[in-house]
């Protein structure tokens, strides 16, 4: 019996063949777990994180969180999208990084297109 992580990491192995962040286009790779959600910036060039944001932030913990997770999975959005602004970083490479795209990766993913970000 195959597990959830080995199919979401035989998804995810698919997915990365096909995508790749470079300086001009960096990847914003999202990670979801039980109660938090990450996204970071990368550079698959250089081999470097440009920079993250999770829900751990102290940008997103001081807003008052209401609605549950995927209202904090958009406010982690919005928040990638203005410090990839502030950066100069306007367009990215969305990884899903093998989840499924719905709820809290969808909320994050259509955030960050509303605040400036362009996939």
């Amino acid at each position: 019996m195959r597990t959830k992580s080995e199919i979401r990491s035989w998804r995810k192995k698919r997915i990365r063949k096909k995508i790749r962040g470079d300086s001009v286009r960096p990847r914003l790779s999202v990670f979801r777990s039980a109660s938090h959600i990450y996204a970071q910036i990368i550079d698959d060039d250089q081999h470097k994180t440009l920079l993250s944001v999770s829900s751990l932030s102290t940008e997103v913990k001081t807003e008052e969180a209401s609605g549950g997770k995927s209202e904090v999975a958009k406010k982690v959005g919005v928040l990638v999208a203005r410090k990839c602004l502030e950066h100069d970083i306007k367009k990215v490479v969305f990884d899903r990084n093998g989840f499924v795209y719905h709820g809290r990766i969808k909320a994050l993913a259509e955030a960050a297109r509303e605040a400036g970000l362009e996939f």
